[in-house]
């Protein structure tokens, strides 16, 4: 067997370990969505806490951005399945998975040290935090509002704070801090498994 072979051949089973690993993450991923919990204090009850980046951010690091992303795309689409949302929490769910693992899966590449994975994080939470203003602005909240009058979620955050005036103003106070502390904590998360699970992540 010649070596070119060889090489192609482990090549091979490299990316079916990869695809195995990267599966396993996202059904694990799927489960985590079901654990969500609201933070009534810091953003209306409808929008709540979950940790499902986590096995994206793991994937990201280990096998590369693109698993991540892959991660946060089958997490969804296993959801979808069960979805009462019609797709779009679904689809913003994963634009903003996406827009926290990819920068911070490419940053760890290029510096994989604690101090690139540290840099890799803060910059993906918040890519992650302001992107979330554009893709609740124009794609979750105007499908959202077709079901409950804008008024009234308006009204849902004006509990917390009242001087709030208009959805921007929502998102840019509550949602965007709310998704940097969602990112901030499934980074921590992240760094204190990711040594015990570097076995397993990484086919050892």
């Amino acid at each position: 067997m010649s070596e070119l072979t060889m090489t192609s051949q482990r090549k091979s089973i490299s990316r079916a370990r990869s695809i195995t690993i990267c599966a396993m993450l996202s059904g694990v991923a799927f489960v985590l969505m079901f654990l969500d919990f609201p933070i009534p204090f810091l953003i209306p009850p409808f929008v709540k806490m979950d940790f499902s980046e986590l096995p994206a951010l793991l994937a990201s690091f280990a096998l590369g951005p693109i698993y991540g992303v892959g991660v946060c795309l089958v997490k969804n689409l296993l959801h979808l399945l069960i979805t009462t949302t019609g797709g779009t929490g679904e689809l913003c769910n994963f634009l903003l998975g996406a827009s926290f693992v990819l920068p911070a899966g490419l940053i760890y590449r290029r510096c994989k040290s604690r101090k690139g994975a540290l840099i890799s994080v803060i910059v993906g939470a918040i890519t992650m935090a302001l992107l979330s203003i554009p893709f609740n602005y124009f794609i979750s909240y105007p499908i959202y509002s077709k079901f409950m009058p804008i008024d009234a979620i308006l009204e849902m955050y004006r509990s917390i704070r009242p001087e709030v005036n208009g959805l921007l103003e929502c998102l840019v106070v509550f949602n965007a801090p709310f998704t940097l502390l969602k990112g901030a904590l499934t980074a921590l998360l992240c760094f204190l498994v990711y040594k015990p699970l570097s076995p397993i992540l990484h086919q050892k």
